[in-house]
Order: structure tokens, then C-alpha cells, then sequence
């Protein structure tokens, strides 16, 4: 018999398994009890808790997209082009939005940092 942290017997696991497969295959939740739910985001949640911050999302301002961007990608990324920038991002996992926002700007220009893609992608001015 195999001794370790297992809080639960091999037995109780499979049924575990399977109590969770209808969840699994539906992609929704299975329980006739509304109470099981997970609760959905409220109104005056942050929007990192909403939902994904992109260009163009609503409440997707400079400072936002700025720090998601920044998040993800890190010193490290710059100087870059966009399809450099967007490989980066799918390596550090981000959310698709932003990746195609990166891959939808002219692939020859050159980003020293975060902040000029971030007014690129948000269509900001620089301020004088």
C-alpha cells in the first residue's frame, strides 16, 4: 500500500473522477443548486476581475493596457517589432485580444518600450 500526503484513498479519488466528469464535458456548471455556482464578476469589480484588458474593451485606458503589457512582457522584450512583441506575448501566455492587437500593427515599426506600444495600440497622443 502506498503511504504519502494523499488525503484521500485511491478509491474516493475515482469517485471524485467521476462526480466532476459531467462538469468537464459540459463546460458549464451541472448542479441544480444555484448555491454551487461560481459567482460571476461584479459591477464594481476591477477590470483585470472582469474580464481581459485590450485595446479597444471598454475601460481600456494608456494606464491599463500599459501595465497588462508590461505584466507579460517585461524589460526584457524591447527594443522589438510586433511580431516579436506578439511572439513574447504568447510565450508569457496572454489573453488573444491582445496578442492580435500587437499582430495587427505594421510589422516593420520598432517599439523601444512599453509605453510607445501601449500609446500605439491605444491610439494615444504623446503628451507635449
Amino acid at each position: 500500500m502506498q503511504r504519502g500526503s494523499d488525503r484521500l484513498s485511491r478509491h474516493r479519488d475515482d469517485e471524485m473522477k467521476h462526480e466532476l466528469q459531467g462538469l468537464l464535458r459540459s463546460g458549464h456548471p451541472t448542479r441544480t443548486a444555484e448555491w454551487h455556482d461560481p459567482e460571476p464578476a461584479a459591477e464594481d469589480d476591477p477590470e483585470g476581475w472582469g474580464g481581459t484588458v485590450a485595446p479597444g474593451r471598454p475601460g481600456a485606458t494608456l494606464e491599463t493596457v500599459r501595465l497588462e503589457l508590461a505584466r507579460i512582457l517585461g524589460r526584457g522584450s524591447f527594443p522589438a517589432t510586433p511580431p516579436e512583441l506578439a511572439h513574447a506575448l504568447r510565450h508569457g501566455n496572454a489573453p488573444d485580444v491582445l496578442v492580435e492587437a500587437v499582430e495587427g500593427l505594421p510589422p516593420t515599426e520598432r517599439y523601444a518600450t512599453v509605453q510607445e506600444l501601449a500609446r500605439e495600440l491605444t491610439g494615444t497622443e504623446e503628451p507635449e
